[in-house]
C-alpha cells in the first residue's frame, strides 16, 4: 500500500510538472499549494493540518521540481530516484500521522485515484452498457507514452 501510494504521488507530480512543463516548470510552490489546496478540500483539513501538509508537501515539490531539472540537463538517475522514493515514504508517513481515521481513509482513496491516473475534476462519462478497460500495474505505467511523463 505504501509503495502504491509513493508511486502514484510521484507519478502524480511528474505528470503535473509535465503537464505545466511546456510553457514553464513550475515552482515547489505551484506544486505544493495544488496538493495541498486537493486534500484540504477533500479531507476537510483544519487550519494547523493545512500548515503542517503544505510543509512537507513543499518540501517533496522542492526535490521533486530539482529532480526533474537535473534529469532534463543529465538524464534519468536510479539513485537519486530512489532517494526521492524514500522520502516520499517519510512525507506520505509523516502526513498520515496527522489525519485523523475517517481522513486516512480517504487520503488512501486519493493515492488510488492518483496511482490509477483519474482526475476527480475530470470524470468522463460513460454511454450507456460501455465499460471502462483499465489497466493496471506496471502494464499500465508501460502505457503511459514518455512524451506524458
Amino acid at each position: 500500500m505504501m509503495r502504491k501510494f509513493l508511486s502514484a504521488l510521484f507519478l502524480f507530480t511528474v505528470m503535473a510538472i509535465s503537464a505545466l512543463a511546456q510553457p514553464k516548470m513550475p515552482t515547489p510552490e505551484e506544486l505544493a499549494k495544488k496538493n495541498v489546496d486537493e486534500l484540504e478540500t477533500r479531507l476537510k483539513l483544519s487550519a494547523t493540518q493545512k500548515s503542517v501538509i503544505y510543509n512537507y508537501a513543499y518540501n517533496m515539490a522542492k526535490e521533486q521540481v530539482a529532480l526533474m531539472k537535473k534529469q532534463q540537463a543529465t538524464g534519468y538517475d536510479d539513485e537519486e530516484v530512489t532517494k526521492l522514493y524514500r522520502l516520499n515514504n517519510e512525507t506520505n508517513k509523516n502526513i498520515k500521522a496527522l489525519l485523523k481515521p475517517e481522513q486516512i481513509i480517504e487520503y488512501d482513496k486519493i493515492t488510488e485515484e492518483r496511482l490509477a491516473g483519474v482526475d476527480p475534476k475530470k470524470k468522463k462519462k460513460k454511454k450507456k452498457g460501455e465499460e471502462e478497460e483499465k489497466i493496471v500495474g506496471i502494464e499500465g505505467l508501460k502505457s503511459v507514452k514518455a512524451g506524458q511523463l
